[in-house]
C-alpha cells in the first residue's frame, strides 16, 4: 500500500543521532583553540571554543566519525589546529628528536662515570735522589 501517507513518512528527516558529551570532549580535546592556541577547545573558554564544540557535536550528531571531525577541522586550519602533530614528515622529528636527546644523555652520562671510576690513581710526584737525601738527613737530624 503506497498511498499519500506513505509518502509523508518517506519525506520525513531521520532524527539525528544522540551524541556523547564524552565522545565531543574526546574530539574537542584533541583541537587546539585558534584564540588562546595553548588550549583544547574542550578546555577553553573561549566564545570561538564554543562554536567549535558546537560544530564538532552537529558533525558527530549527523554522523560522521571523530576522525571526519578532525579532518574537517584540519582541512580548515591545518595540521596546527591539532594539540599533537601528526607522526608523519617533517612533524615526526617533533616525536622523535626528544627520545634521541634523552638516549643520547643518558649514553654520555655512562660513559663519563665509566671513565671516572676505571681513572687509575695517580702515581706520587718522582723525588730527584738529592731531594731523597735531603729528607732523610732532616729525618735523622730531629730529637
Amino acid at each position: 500500500m503506497c498511498g499519500p501517507a506513505s509518502l509523508v513518512f518517506a519525506q520525513q528527516p531521520a532524527k539525528p543521532a544522540e551524541v556523547s558529551e564524552q565522545v565531543v570532549y574526546e574530539v574537542a580535546s584533541e583541537l587546539r583553540c585558534v584564540v588562546c592556541q595553548n588550549l583544547s577547545v574542550a578546555d577553553s573558554p573561549s566564545e570561538m571554543a564554543g562554536q567549535m564544540r558546537a560544530i564538532v557535536r552537529e558533525r558527530l550528531r549527523a554522523g560522521e566519525s571523530p576522525a571526519q571531525v578532525r579532518a574537517y577541522f584540519v582541512d580548515k586550519y591545518g595540521d596546527w589546529i591539532l594539540l599533537a602533530p601528526p607522526r608523519r614528515g617533517f612533524t615526526l622529528l617533533v616525536w622523535v628528536v626528544p627520545y634521541v636527546m634523552a638516549l643520547l644523555g643518558i649514553v654520555l652520562v655512562a660513559v663519563l662515570v665509566t671513565r671516572w671510576t676505571r681513572r687509575q690513581p695517580a702515581a706520587p710526584p718522582a723525588i730527584d735522589p738529592a731531594m731523597r737525601e735531603r729528607i732523610r738527613r732532616e729525618m735523622e737530624q730531629e730529637p
